[in-house]
């Protein structure tokens, strides 16, 4: 089987380029996973933050419609306050009318 040294020498040169191989492959092989479990992370994160956005949007949307019901909740206040200060008034004026 084996005539010379360098007949030795040759199998042991492809048995090392063999398993550099494998090595290399092994390597690609985690590699790539390693690339699969990034990404799954970053769409994650991209998720959450349109998410986020998403959430931000609508709160203003509901904090610029309710502003505008500010105004109007005001004023409806103000018209009470006047009611409740006239019936206190017009109460006084009939008890010391008595």
């Amino acid at each position: 089987m084996f005539e010379t040294s360098q007949d030795i020498l040759n199998v042991v040169k492809a048995m090392a380029v063999g398993s550099l191989a494998v090595f290399a492959c092994w390597v690609l092989y985690y590699l790539a996973m390693i690339l699969r479990q990034i990404f799954k992370v970053f769409k994650g994160i991209s998720e959450r933050l349109d998410q986020l956005d998403d959430l931000l949007t609508t709160l203003k949307e509901k904090i610029e419609h309710s502003t505008s019901y500010l105004l109007l909740i005001g004023e409806g206040v103000k018209k009470l306050v006047e009611v409740i200060k006239e019936h206190r008034q017009n109460k006084r004026k009939e008890e010391q009318d008595d």
